[in-house]
């Protein structure tokens, strides 16, 4: 009896000003060690770089690549617009700075079949091309740094209530009807629930690999990790089950920092012992952190986890209700079978 021949594959890339990365991204998927047909769309933001230039040079390359336009340059619009003009069973979230491990599609596509999950998802494991990038990677791989996320610092497979990125089933994304678009940033987490509440499995595999590209700087990171807690924020207002301690880490640090400097300098110094704490505590948290790394990335580890904490925290403590307002009014009942 012939061998089946596996699933084709749709992979789908919201992309913004990702000049930088793109080509190479790409390539790890066109290089897949799979052996069933393939397709990339890639949804174009209104880049500021040569980002749609070199995807028209990707297209011209290879037949495999299509493109198709995203004006209002967010994430899950984008998702949403490259699973329509896709059409493949399988479909593989990419984003334009993530390298696929050379399996990572192979893999994906078994974990699917052995554990019926919806949605299949690994580790998003951080990789820098300079000193700053190499320490915020290994700030994004400790847990010092992310605290226990297993996408970031790996664990045992289990299902989960969300993954890195992410393998679905086309069949799943839609009946769901796709990312609800008013969430700007942790859409894979709201799509996740609505699968998850029609009683779908989403999986998590230590198998799967994803080499990401951090932040170019400091004021990007602080950017990205303020947006990190102001979504977070309203994921905890739109499922008020969904908050632990883990997440109220951040906040609770930038309250208690800010209460020490403003006490030290107006009532007593020695309420400088809590930023004082906190500073002691990265700068140890950052040696193991950084162990075998150049020294200039060593240096530069702390910086990348105070940026980090502060800017979450802060994206919490300031992400306005009138936001999870209308977010939980765009709210999606999660359709099930039948």
């Amino acid at each position: 009896m012939p061998e089946q021949q596996p699933p084709a594959v749709s992979v789908i890339m919201p992309v913004l000003n990702e000049e930088r990365h793109l080509r190479t991204s790409v390539r790890h998927i066109l290089e897949q060690e799979y052996a069933g047909e393939l397709e990339v769309v890639i949804a174009l933001g209104p880049s500021t770089d040569r980002t749609d230039e070199i995807a028209a040079e990707l297209v011209r390359e290879d037949p495999r690549v299509h493109t198709v336009p995203n004006p209002t340059g967010r994430t899950p619009a984008a998702l949403n617009a490259a699973i329509k003009a896709s059409r493949h069973p399988v479909v593989v979230r990419v984003d334009g700075h993530g390298m696929l491990s050379p399996d990572y599609i192979a893999t994906a596509v078994r974990l699917l079949d052995e554990t019926g999950a919806q949605n299949v998802g690994g580790i998003m494991h951080a990789e820098g091309e300079n000193a700053w990038e190499t320490a915020v990677a290994a700030a994004m791989t400790s847990k010092i740094g992310v605290g226990n996320a297993a996408f970031h610092t790996g664990g045992a497979a289990a299902p989960a209530e969300t993954v890195y990125l992410g393998v679905f089933r086309r069949e799943a994304l839609e009946q769901q009807g796709g990312y609800n678009e008013e969430f700007i940033r942790a859409q894979d987490w709201e799509l996740n629930f609505r699968i998850r509440e029609a009683g779908g499995l989403i999986w998590f595999s230590p198998e799967l690999k994803v080499s990401y590209r951090p932040r170019p700087s400091v004021k990007a990171l602080a950017k990205q990790y303020k947006d990190y807690g102001r979504w977070r924020h309203v994921v905890a207002r739109y499922h008020q089950g969904s908050i632990n301690l883990r997440y109220l880490a951040a906040p609770t640090a930038v309250v208690a920092i800010a209460a020490g400097v403003v006490a030290g300098a107006t009532v007593s110094p020695w309420a400088l012992v809590v930023p004082g704490g906190y500073l002691a505590a990265i700068v140890a948290g950052s040696v193991p952190a950084g162990k075998g790394l150049p020294l200039k990335a060593r240096a530069q580890i702390p910086v990348a986890l105070a940026t980090m904490h502060m800017s979450w925290g802060y994206g919490f403590l300031t992400s306005p209700r009138s936001l999870a307002k209308k977010v939980i009014a765009s709210r999606r009942p999660a359709v099930r079978n039948g």
